[in-house]
């Protein structure tokens, strides 16, 4: 899997990840992060998500990630705001009112072109990379953020029944990634209506992570 993977599904519309709907447990869960109004919340690998435009409704500025700008530019038609544009590094960052978003190649965003994140909302990004390059994002993830406190939503399912993204990702593998960094606790878990992509069985687990001082 590499970016063209992912911008062919973007050019193809092949894009059934996407949902119309704010994610139920980003709605029912964000709450416990503690969160000041106008804080800065990261999304990596946000695609055009409507979990955006929940979290500037409920007055938190919103930046993001993303490879296609294919889906920026549709995330920006879709909530009826015209960006400014910009380059930074390798990076095109498109940016209005409480909202920033930076498309190019996640490994590319730095703590500068970050700024300060007081949190990060996961639902997309640590389930569609491959098992190889997940130990390498989360470790990125927590060095450009500061390790802030986090949502993180991530699927568990047989994997031998079906190939992802969204990829399985269990408990073990978390704790692997996070539980030096952060405290770890799952909030809610779910069955997946229907299955996963209508295929095989499958949980959604919210989990909110928050940083351990030591």
């Amino acid at each position: 899997m590499n970016a063209n993977f992912w911008h062919q599904k973007w050019e193809r519309g092949d894009i059934g990840f996407h949902k119309t709907e704010a994610n139920p447990l980003l709605i029912e869960h964000f709450e416990k992060l503690n969160l000041a109004k106008s804080s800065r919340v990261f999304l990596p690998l946000c695609g055009k998500s409507r979990d955006c435009e929940w979290l500037i409704a409920c007055g938190y500025r919103v930046v993001g990630a993303e490879l296609s700008e294919l889906a920026i530019t549709a995330l920006f038609k879709e909530l009826g705001l015209e960006p400014e544009i910009s380059k930074v590094g390798e990076l095109t960052r498109y940016s209005a009112k409480d909202i920033d978003m930076l498309v190019g190649n996640i490994f590319d965003v730095s703590a500068e072109y970050l700024g300060p994140i007081n949190a990060i909302y996961d639902r997309a990004a640590l389930v569609a990379l491959p098992a190889f390059i997940r130990l390498q994002y989360a470790s990125h993830l927590m060095n450009i953020t500061n390790a802030a406190p986090q949502l993180l939503i991530t699927y568990e399912y047989n994997q031998l029944l079906m190939d992802g993204p969204p990829f399985s990702v269990n408990e073990i593998e978390v704790k692997r990634h996070y539980g030096a960094t952060y405290q770890l606790k799952s909030v809610d878990i779910k069955n997946v209506a229907g299955g996963l992509k209508g295929q095989v069985a499958s949980t959604e687990t919210a989990w909110l992570l928050q940083k351990i001082n030591k």
